[in-house]
């Protein structure tokens, strides 16, 4: 929506014919229209129409010629000019103009006559409205006929406000309405109780008695909470998060043990083998005998902890599905190998599912049905989310959340590296270097595999690493050939734009090069490796025997080597800011301090270093996760894209309607407990029914 600065016609002398130029400005930038036609007076009606001081709406595709940006033959309406009559033309005038998402094919006036097609016949009873009239009164807001005069008919400025503020406050009702109802339906289901043992009988005390470190006030709290939880009748529904390093292992570990006490099985759900696999380190070595059941030296009171994933031998697989099937493992810690058909618990009483983003409804639907009544589900994520987003996905989850980090731990500093200043580099391997010969182990991450990929820049934050089939036909999302990568920012110099990002394979034979260098291990890890040989190389890197491991994003969660103290980021502009997190998490998980390198070209004021600079300037994940949320969008919060481009939100935005959305969700949980089928309220039912469709709502039921 610009104003015209100036128009002219003249004749081009060179190649015949007649051209009209004109300027027009929104006030803050120029853009120059441009019409070619066989003769001027072809072009009269365009002069006549684009006076100089009149404004009007502009589309086309913009081009650009001699550095200008420009519009070639342009559709355009002028303000108060198109219009029926004068009298018509002054009410255009002198009204706010609503702007449609519009296309230069089908322009926003065109789309605005079609919705006053429909909008201008229509009465206010055949409008029913999703908001009952109590709750439209409490907040006065009008009804939705009205409302959608307001948006798409506005008088004034203060009646497209008020429409807009009706038509969000309706859809975060909906939607937390149909979040209340999940919750309501999964309460009133049954679930096995699982209090546990009392006193010194059970693993879980043995457990506790045995444990190095004394656990924060945090895990003691959230340990209470669950195990309430797991002592009622009713499925638990409760999402654990916390910072990077604040201990939620743990704590999910007692809360399988508290179910294994009391006779049932736990199952742990992991995204990628790697993660599986180090989870399955993990358990066995923080109980000891207590996983040794059946084996010579094992505890009077044991279990046995027991991994499934897809690339197993034969031989182990069946294995561990006959423990899992006869009751015999306590804990089976698995990948998306879980959810197959041969897959059996003799008793399943607790699915925990960590890194919850990772996986669709369906998987853990399948899981769920391999009970025989509900199992309590404990769902993890080490993504910090803000109160808004947990109270817009998660509104059907008990929340807990751990801030502390256990003591011991020393913290991780964090430094840009100009990647286009050699002497930087430089001095980031002979850093690299000083740390390896002080018996500590260095991560490199790249965001490509092999320099043969070609670059994805499919718009996502860089944490949704697409699941992928692994080695044995089993989808275990550890395919990272393709990672999604964000794209470099609009404007930046072309050198930057055909910059091929950094490779595992190509940095590796780099770093093993280097005279810094020279005489130490370099490892590779990334998704396309057989398991074996991904297993080996966490093991040997664990040990010492590969001092720098250069690696993609396969390492960004749970993998935990205390030895570790340096992570490089190559390309970390390229990367989403809660992934950055989740990479210098891995560093600083003993006692020496960790530092994290983030090495990146981003020019300043793009979003890209905004995102590198803000993790440099903090380690609280809830404002990382905050300032993330500004730059991307929420995402599609009902569905499971959960990046900017995509969002199934219309008006809705959870950062700046955090407060209208609290009102809803309070108005809507109160409407529920009052009637769960809602019987009383058909028009909400329908909608929740059509808006969000059978398929999105079952995105909602995390039960």
């Amino acid at each position: 929506m610009a104003e015209v600065r100036q128009a002219t016609v003249r004749t081009m002398r060179s190649r015949g014919g007649a051209m009209l130029q004109a300027r027009v400005s929104d006030g803050r930038r120029d853009l120059s229209l441009t019409f070619f036609a066989k003769r001027v007076g072809v072009l009269q009606n365009h002069e006549r129409k684009l006076v100089p001081g009149r404004v009007g709406l502009f589309t086309g595709t913009v081009g650009a010629y001699r550095g200008e940006l420009q519009l070639t033959h342009p559709d355009y309406v002028i303000v108060g000019l198109d219009a029926d009559d004068e009298a018509a033309a002054m009410v255009q005038a002198s009204r706010p103009i609503p702007i449609y998402p519009a296309s230069a094919a089908v322009p926003t006036w065109r789309i605005a006559r079609a919705v006053r097609t429909v909008l201008d016949p229509l009465l206010p009873e055949e409008m029913p409205d999703p908001v009952p009239a109590p709750v439209r009164a409490r907040h006065g807001l009008r009804s939705a006929h009205a409302t959608l005069h307001d948006v798409h008919l506005p008088v004034t400025d203060d009646d497209w406000r008020r429409g807009r503020r009706s038509l969000r406050f309706e859809e975060a009702f909906v939607l937390q309405a149909a979040l209340a109802r999940r919750r309501a339906l999964v309460a009133a289901q049954d679930a096995v109780a699982r209090p546990g043992v009392p006193g010194a009988a059970g693993i879980l005390h043995a457990f506790d008695e045995r444990l190095p470190f004394a656990l924060t006030a945090g895990q003691r709290e959230v340990g209470r909470q669950i195990s309430q939880d797991l002592a009622a009748p009713r499925p638990m529904q409760r999402l654990l998060q916390g910072e990077v390093g604040s201990g939620k292992t743990v704590v999910a570990l007692r809360a399988m043990l508290q179910v294994v006490d009391s006779g049932g099985q736990a199952a742990l759900l992991a995204p990628t083998e790697v993660l599986a696999s180090q989870h399955l380190r993990t358990l066995r070595l923080l109980l000891g005998e207590l996983a040794e059941e059946g084996m010579l030296g094992a505890a009077e009171r044991a279990t046995r902890v027991v991994l499934l994933t897809g690339s197993q031998s034969a031989a182990a697989r069946r294995e561990a599905l006959l423990a899992a099937a006869s009751g015999a493992a306590g804990i089976v810690v698995g990948t998306h190998a879980l959810l197959g058909e041969t897959v059996q618990f003799a008793d399943l009483g607790l699915v925990v599912v960590d890194e919850q983003h990772r996986f669709g409804v369906e998987q853990r639907d399948a899981l769920r049905a391999k009970a025989g009544t509900t199992p309590h589900l404990l769902v993890m994520t080490a993504t910090p989310i803000p109160r808004t987003v947990a109270m817009t996905v998660f509104g059907d989850l008990e929340v807990s959340t751990l801030t502390e980090v256990p003591a011991g731990r020393a913290g991780v500093t964090t430094h840009v590296v100009p990647a286009g200043k050699a002497a930087w580099l430089e001095r980031t391997w002979r850093r690299v270097r000083e740390e390896v010969d002080a018996g500590h182990r260095v991560y490199v991450v790249c965001p490509r595999i092999s320099a043969d990929d070609a670059d994805r820049a499919a718009g996502d934050d860089a944490d949704l690493v697409a699941e992928a089939t692994g080695g044995a036909g089993e989808p275990d999302g550890d395919d990272d050939s393709l990672l999604p990568v964000l794209p470099v920012s609009p404007g930046l110099p072309d050198d930057r734009e055909r910059r091929p990002l950094r490779a595992v394979d190509e940095v590796a034979a780099e770093l093993a090069a280097m005279p810094v260098l020279a005489g130490v291990e370099v490892g590779v890890l990334h998704g396309r490796l057989p398991a074996s040989e991904k297993e080996d190389v966490m093991n040997r890197f664990a040990a010492g025997q590969v001092q720098v491991l250069v690696s993609t994003t396969v390492v960004e969660v749970g993998v935990d080597v205390p030895a570790a103290t340096v992570m490089v980021v190559l390309d970390a502009d390229r990367f989403g800011l809660s992934q950055l997190h989740q990479l210098r998490g891995r560093v600083g998980r003993g006692s020496a301090p960790g530092l994290c390198l983030l090495v990146s070209d981003a020019p300043e004021g793009t979003d890209a270093a905004t995102r590198v600079r803000t993790l440099a300037e903090t380690t609280d994940g809830f404002r990382l996760a905050s300032v993330d949320l500004e730059l991307r969008r929420e995402g599609d919060v009902l569905g499971a894209s959960q990046s900017g481009g995509a969002s199934s939100l219309r008006m809705l935005r959870v950062v700046r309607d955090a407060e209208l959305i609290a009102q809803a969700r309070e108005d809507a949980v109160a409407l529920v407990a009052e009637d769960p089928d809602l019987s009383e309220w058909p028009v909400l039912r329908d909608a929740i029914e059509l808006w969000l469709d059978p398929q999105r709502e079952e995105f909602l039921d995390r039960s």
